[in-house]
Formats: C-alpha cells, structure tokens, sequence
C-alpha cells in the first residue's frame, strides 16, 4: 500500500522537512506521530526538503506498507499527536509508483515582504519587514525576464549536488495586497536556495542595483545576482502531480 499525505506547517520552530541528527525537522516529528499512530516504523518521502524556517501552506508526504487505519481516519490520529504548527489535511491510496518528489511535474513558492512603515508584530515570522518603497514595474518586468527555461546557476547556492541547473520558471508573478508583496513562481523545480535568491535580486532591481536580468542569466555569476532572502518569508504553496495521481 502506497499512501499520500496533504499537509502544512509553520517551519518557524523546524531545521526544514529533512530529517537532521541534531535537529528538529518536520519529516522527523510527523515520521514519529505517524509511528505511533501505525504502532511500525515507516519511511516518510517529502516533496522538497524545505530549508530552515520555511513555511509551507501545501506539502505532500507519502509512505509505502501495511496501513493498519484506514487512510480516511489517518489526518485525526495523528493530529492529534502532533504540535499545533503542523497538520495533517488528508490522506489517500495512491499508485505504487507514486513518489512524493520524484513524481512531481511542478512546484510552486511564494514570498512575501511587508512593506509597511512600521513592523508588524503578527507577521514577524511570516513576512519579511521591508519599509523601504519599492519600483514594482521594474521588479514585474525582471520576472518577466526570468520566465522561460534558464540556466539558473546565477540564483544557486551550492549545498545540493545537481546534474543540472537548468530549470523551467512557468510564471514569476507579483501582486500587492494591504502593504503585503507577494512574490509567487511556479518551476518544474527549483535549487538550493533558488527561491529566495530570485526574490533577493528582485529588490536589487528594485534599488537599481541589476537592470539587465538576461545578461545577468547568461552570465551564471551568483555574486552578480541578490541575496538570499532569510527564510521565514517564503512558502511552499503549491505542488503538482500527473492527472492520473
């Protein structure tokens, strides 16, 4: 048996999804609750590792044996062994040869920046603080630019052994709610710190510091592009598998 989990989580008190000796990670407390839950070890398979902080609002998990509860009654169980900054919204059979990250065919991340004067204490750990004003038609049009299949190892942190840096941005979309940017981009995947790189060089932009994304892309220099933003601004809010799954 094969079976799917849907969740989310708040990542401010996690080392990210991957399991860490000396850290507390997502995978590691839901690998526990669902233990417990199942009275057997299991091998839990994330959708992306997510680094430290990160939230996510979509994510899915799967393990593969003997399920001793029905899928269906799964999410109460081990909700109810579970911290309050992660849930478990359902869960399904799906296909053997689903898997949660090899069978992907497309992820979705979002950022989000409060551009209030004042900081918000209730969006301390979910937006990042930015108050300075921002060129919103320059940062459109460098997203634009970055749509299309790239060669994205200008916006790469080393840390994760690839065969490639060449992705597939689907959209790079930007929208303005109350004093809250969001910075949302859907990939066939993403690197090491791909995201948050992307959403850095935005605001270089933005403080004139890039205006020429293309040439910024055929150059493949990392230390030309913007900083990694700190992660508790961004989200994993979104995740996409074949039809037949």
């Amino acid at each position: 048996m094969n079976i799917a989990l849907t969740l989310r989580f708040d990542g401010s008190a996690y080392h990210g999804w991957q399991i860490q000796k000396n850290a507390v990670s997502v995978c590691g407390t839901l690998k526990a609750a669902l233990e417990k839950t199942l009275g057997r070890a299991v091998t839990l398979h994330g959708c992306g590792r997510t680094d430290a902080g990160v939230h996510a609002e979509v994510y899915t998990a799967n393990f593969r044996g003997e399920c001793s509860v029905p899928p269906d009654r799964l999410p109460p169980g081990l909700n109810g062994r579970l911290p309050r900054d992660i849930a478990v919204l359902s869960a399904k059979t799906v296909p053997d040869t689903f898997h949660a990250l090899n069978s992907v065919v497309e992820k979705q991340y979002t950022y989000r920046l409060y551009t209030g004067r004042v900081r918000d204490p209730f969006l301390e750990r979910r937006a990042l603080h930015h108050p300075r004003a921002l060129d919103l038609d320059a940062m459109r049009g460098a997203a634009r630019d970055f749509v299309g299949t790239h060669d994205f190892a200008c916006v790469r942190t080393l840390g994760t052994p690839v065969k490639s840096t060449v992705r597939t941005l689907f959209s790079f979309d930007i929208e303005e709610r109350d004093g809250l940017l969001e910075l949302t981009m859907r990939a066939d995947g993403f690197l090491y710190n791909m995201a948050r790189a992307l959403a850095g060089t935005l605001l270089w932009v933005s403080e004139g510091k890039i205006t020429n994304i293309p040439a910024l892309i055929r150059s493949c220099d990392r230390s030309a592009a913007g900083p990694v933003l700190p992660p508790h601004g961004l989200y994993m809010t979104g995740v996409t598998y074949p039809r037949e799954v």
